[in-house]
């Protein structure tokens, strides 16, 4: 299998998840971020050249990288401010799971992915197979990205530990900084990784009950489908109702 293979893969998992689920006449759409989403991007732009979607549609950012893809791409910016509703969101995941729960918070664009993703009719998530996993903290071993109050990091990772997880870490910035990743909210991030997870709903509303959380990278019952870029360069789609979709172009 070659890095073109897997590449090629992700942008068809992504172009088909543009196809499959661009509203028809939206307003605002929902832009999230990683490698899978530039496709989405590309895909969206492509559309408008050619007068399938309208040059007016609004897109709303979750981070720095969706905002310069959106401004790259000459499609018109939007804010969730303005934009509370959208008609659906395209973004990728650290590890989906087969109900297509999943963990999001690696790129630390924890909370805005959350609140956008909330704020859409429809929430799309496009990845490659190394995303796709039988259940959550198998293959993603970070940990579950968890964004909270800088003065609350210590008792908040105390009160992890407790709550069972095998390790937990307050997020650095690495050679680019000297202490730690500071969000585009002011907060810090820790990475508590559980091992697999039975029960991601209970544990999200757990550590969420925790006095200095502002949000929990676990994101349940919040997506439509899930497009997965394979290693032979197909493409599988799961809905939401359990219906899966193989797609070769």
């Amino acid at each position: 299998m070659s890095l073109a293979t897997v590449e090629s893969a992700k942008k068809l998992a992504a172009y088909s998840a543009i196809d499959d689920h661009f509203p028809a006449n939206p307003t605002a759409i929902g832009i999230g971020s990683g490698s899978t989403v530039i496709y989405c991007v590309d895909r969206i732009v492509e559309k408008v050249a050619a007068g399938e979607i309208s040059p007016d549609v609004i897109y709303v950012p979750t981070g720095f990288q969706s905002k310069e893809l959106i401004l790259s791409g000459g499609l018109k910016l939007g804010d969730i401010d303005r934009y509370p509703v959208l008609d659906a969101c395209f973004d990728g995941a650290d590890e989906i799971d087969r109900s297509l729960d999943c963990i999001k918070g690696g790129g630390a664009c924890l909370f805005q992915e959350k609140l956008i993703a909330q704020c859409a009719r429809k929430f799309i998530l496009v990845a490659d197979y190394r995303k796709n996993s039988t259940a959550l903290g198998i293959k993603w071993t970070q940990g579950v990205p968890i964004e909270v109050v800088p003065s609350a990091h210590t008792k908040v990772v105390s009160e992890l530990v407790a709550l069972g997880a095998k390790e937990v870490n307050l997020r650095m910035g690495g050679k680019a900084k000297a202490g730690p990743i500071i969000t585009d909210n002011m907060n810090f991030l820790i990475d508590a990784h559980f091992g697999p997870i039975e029960d991601p709903a209970t544990l999200a509303t757990q550590i969420k009950l925790l006095v200095g959380v502002v949000e929990v990278g676990l994101f349940i019952k919040m997506a439509d489908a899930a497009y997965f870029g394979n290693e032979d360069g197909s493409v599988t789609a799961r809905n939401r109702d359990g219906s899966i979709k193989k797609v070769e172009w």
